[in-house]
C-alpha cells in the first residue's frame, strides 16, 4: 500500500486553520474561541498567534486582547486579487495578440519600481528571451516599464529616478535622465514604448500600459529577436498591440 506523503511544516497548516477561522467572521475573536474552533490547545494557539502577530498577519486589540486579521495579510490579498483579475481579463486578448503577431507576448504589473511578468505566451519561432513569469525587470530599460513611466507625473518620475540609478545593462541602455525623459515623452504621445536591445541586446520589444481613469493595471508587450524586425513588421506590431490594449481597457471600464 502506498504511503500518504505527510506535509512539511504542520504548524503552517494550523496557522492556516486559525486564519481561516478569523476570516469567517468580521468580529475579533478570543483566544479560547480560536483554540476551540481550530482544535488546538490554548498554549499552541497562542504561540501561533504571536508569530502571526509578529509578521502582521493578525492584529490584537490591546484592551480586549482579541484577535482579527492583520493589515499585511489584507495587503497581500488585495494584490493577489489585482493580479488575478487583470490576468484573467487580459489573457484571451494576449492569446489573440500572440496569434496575429506570432511573436512572444507578455503581461506585466508595476511592483516595487519594477515590472513583474505575470503572463507570457511564447512564440513558436526560434527565439531565446530572458523573460519568465515571476521575474522583475527595471522600468527604465524595458518597453513595458517605459510605457508605465509615461503614465507617471513628472514629480513621480523624479522620485523614481532618486530611488533608481540608471545602470547600463547593454550598449543600448539609457543611462542619462535627459534621454529617458525624451523616451517617456514619445511614449506619452504614441501610447507605446520601445526597448531596443536595452535590457537584452538581441531583443526588441514594444510595450503599452494599461491605465484606466488614472489607475495602472500593468502593461503588455510583444518581444522578438532584433534580426527579424523590419519596418513593415514594426508597423504591424504597433497596430496589433494598440488594438489589444484598447480591448483590454474596454473590459476594465
Amino acid at each position: 500500500m502506498a504511503q500518504t506523503k505527510q506535509p512539511y511544516g504542520s504548524v503552517l497548516i494550523k496557522a492556516d486553520h486559525i486564519l481561516e477561522f478569523l476570516s469567517r467572521d468580521n468580529n475579533p475573536q478570543r483566544l479560547s474561541d480560536i483554540a476551540k474552533q481550530t482544535n488546538l490547545t490554548n498554549p499552541t494557539a497562542l504561540k501561533i498567534l504571536n508569530t502571526l502577530l509578529l509578521i502582521g498577519y493578525v492584529q490584537k486589540d490591546p484592551d480586549t486582547k482579541m484577535f482579527s486579521l492583520g493589515p499585511r495579510l489584507i495587503k497581500y490579498a488585495n494584490k493577489s486579487l489585482h493580479q488575478i483579475s487583470i490576468k484573467q481579463i487580459a489573457q484571451p486578448h494576449l492569446e489573440h495578440l500572440q496569434k496575429v503577431t506570432t511573436e512572444t507576448v507578455h503581461l506585466g504589473i508595476y511592483e516595487l519600481d519594477q515590472i513583474k511578468y505575470i503572463s507570457k505566451i511564447e512564440s513558436k519561432k526560434p527565439v531565446s528571451l530572458y523573460s519568465e513569469i515571476g521575474k522583475s525587470i527595471p522600468l527604465y530599460c524595458s518597453a513595458m516599464g517605459k510605457a508605465v513611466l509615461a503614465d507617471f507625473t513628472d514629480e513621480q518620475i523624479q522620485e523614481y529616478l532618486k530611488r533608481n540609478p540608471l545602470i547600463k545593462k547593454t550598449e543600448n541602455t539609457i543611462v542619462t535622465e535627459a534621454q529617458l525623459y525624451r523616451e517617456i515623452e514619445k511614449a506619452r504621445e504614441q501610447a507605446y514604448a520601445f526597448d531596443d536591445g536595452e535590457h537584452d541586446y538581441e531583443v526588441f520589444c514594444i510595450g503599452s500600459s494599461i491605465t484606466v481613469n488614472g489607475k495602472n493595471y500593468g502593461a503588455i508587450s510583444v518581444s522578438l529577436p532584433k534580426y527579424r524586425l523590419t519596418d513593415q513588421l514594426l508597423d504591424d506590431l504597433i497596430n496589433h498591440i494598440l488594438i489589444c490594449k484598447t480591448n483590454i481597457i474596454e473590459e476594465l471600464r
